[in-house]
């Protein structure tokens, strides 16, 4: 029987230094488990956003703050 991969996630709204906010942004449940989760979660996000820039050909602005999303 095959296991089954870890796919549990965990949503956050994300404010940028210019006031937008895009919110219920997908995040690995397992990066809350490190020790430096903020970073961790900081991180990932900023990836998404390199990777939404490039299709999209307009780039996302610094983070200011993410919280969890109140779902």
């Amino acid at each position: 029987m095959k296991r089954r991969a870890d796919t549990a996630f965990v949503l956050f709204d994300v404010t940028y230094v210019d006031g937008s906010q895009t919110s219920r942004r997908k995040v690995p449940a397992l990066l809350l488990k490190d020790p430096q989760a903020d970073a961790a979660v900081k991180a990932a996000i900023e990836a998404q956003d390199r990777e939404i820039a490039v299709a999209s050909g307009r780039p996302r602005g610094v983070i200011k703050s993410a919280a969890r999303s109140r779902a």
